[in-house]
């Protein structure tokens, strides 16, 4: 179970409406929308791991204690939600480096784990992965093997494997039908089928595959009171509006329907032990 940290103003799709410079001098809903999903974790038993921006957590440090204090993974979703294959290679490593060194000061945690936004990383930047193993971190979960206009590395594997020497890929859920890798994973996909589409999905990776299940959301994804932002074209407004009223009932119904663990407890298992075991297992 996974949660990517960041608010609505800063989603990649709304960056052609909502100028960088402009997030300072906005309400940062994001604090509450975590709390209330350390609640709801809290309420399930269960622990997740948190991919959180370094620009949320240098100005909400006390949200970042609390992850850690729950007994979740604090990971790094990198400092200003600037697409890897936006930035060069330079850019990248500052930003990475600059974003876990951050994460583990106010944390007082090791910082191992990291997820591009956007899920980023792709065939024409796959020297990320070299940055990252640079800068120290052990796993990634920033390749979506699927077709997107937005993203996506479909030739990609589907589970969890080596990149470099020291450093995992782990991408997030995909199912194979009909030839096809099929969104499996949450996000607005989520959203917009049934939940017993959803949750057949996540099943089926279990029961087929035998592996773990990665699934992941947003806290402005149970946030249906967030402002809207005028002016944004219909596709934008439909994929980050659609069910947002009904996503953390959903998200309540998922946890108590599998067994969910941190990320860096599954797919980095001790020695000898089996990797990704238990993560999003039916019950």
């Amino acid at each position: 179970m996974s949660i990517d940290v960041e608010d609505y103003f800063q989603v990649s799709a709304l960056a052609p409406y909502i100028p960088r410079d402009d997030w300072d001098r906005r309400e940062c809903r994001a604090p509450a929308n975590v709390r209330r999903i350390l609640a709801l974790l809290d309420q399930a038993g269960v622990k997740a791991t948190f991919f959180t921006l370094g620009w949320i957590a240098e100005r909400h440090p006390d949200l970042v204690r609390e992850i850690v204090a729950g007994g979740h993974e604090l990971a790094s979703h990198g400092y200003g939600h600037e697409r890897a294959s936006d930035l060069d290679r330079a850019a990248f490593a500052q930003d990475v480096k600059r974003a876990k060194a951050l994460l583990e000061d106010l944390g007082g945690v090791p910082v191992i784990g990291y997820r591009a936004p956007s899920f980023s990383i792709g065939e024409a930047n796959l020297w990320a992965f070299d940055v990252l193993q640079e800068a120290g971190y052990r796993y990634s979960s920033s390749v979506y093997p699927i077709v997107h206009d937005h993203y996506g590395m479909p030739d990609a594997p589907r589970f969890a494997h080596a990149v470099r020497e020291g450093l995992v890929e782990v991408p997030v859920t995909t199912n194979r039908i009909a030839g096809r890798n099929l969104p499996s994973s949450g996000g607005g996909y989520f959203r917009l089928l049934p939940y017993a589409v959803s949750r057949w999905l996540i099943e089926r990776v279990n029961r087929v595959d035998a592996q773990a299940a990665v699934f992941y959301f947003h806290p402005w994804e149970i946030d249906h009171e967030q402002p809207r932002v005028p002016g944004i074209d219909a596709k934008s407004r439909f994929r980050h509006y659609v069910n947002l009223s009904r996503t953390e009932g959903r998200i309540r119904r998922l946890l108590g329907d599998f067994a969910w663990g941190r990320m860096d407890e599954i797919f980095l298992p001790p020695s000898g032990s089996a990797l990704g075991a238990t993560m999003g297992a039916a019950r």
